[in-house]
């Protein structure tokens, strides 16, 4: 049996390798002879030791898993590293696709563009390419057209547990 001491390095180690957030069941089966509530309290003891350690980065739990991010402070450090390396926002059009879809799904190509008043294949395509949206089914209308939905890389990509924690439209109007 190890202690939660030798529990916290090893969880630490998974967490941060991880490439995408890393779920407790995933941890639970790589870390032989330990159970979940040993895993979450050394996610805890992390969370705490960063804290009083005056750390830049923290554990969040995001997308069914857990997640190293850097704190919200540091955000203008990191996008001018991300703008030296190119990445690449979405655009305007991109932001109001994804966001019908999101709140819609599932939702079909004419619902969407219906809400947008403007052809979205295009941008639909592009949110795929970027795997932010996916054909999450077929409608039973004729012709059985596609449905569309968000991805686990959405709710990663915006820092979201799940899409129930997508704010509610009475939190986003303005006062």
């Amino acid at each position: 049996m190890k202690s939660i001491e030798e529990i916290k390095p090893i969880v630490e180690s998974l967490i941060f390798a991880a490439e995408e957030p890393i779920s407790l069941r995933k941890l639970t089966d790589l870390i032989e002879g330990v159970d979940s509530a040993q895993i979450q309290e050394a996610i805890t003891q992390l969370k705490s030791d960063y804290e009083m350690q005056g750390r830049s980065f923290q554990i969040e739990e995001i997308a069914g898993g857990y997640q190293l991010f850097t704190k919200p402070e540091y955000y203008e450090w990191i996008a001018k590293l991300r703008k030296k390396t190119g990445e690449t926002k979405l655009s305007q059009a991109a932001l109001e696709t994804l966001a019908i879809i999101a709140y819609k799904q599932p939702i079909l190509r004419a619902n969407l563009e219906s809400i947008r008043g403007v052809q979205s294949g295009q941008i639909i395509r592009l949110l795929m390419e970027k795997d932010l949206v996916k054909v999450v089914g077929r409608d039973e209308s004729l012709g059985h057209p596609l449905l569309y939905g968000t991805t686990k890389k959405f709710l990663e990509y915006f820092g979201l547990k799940d899409i129930k924690d997508l704010p509610q439209v009475e939190e986003l109007e303005a006062p």
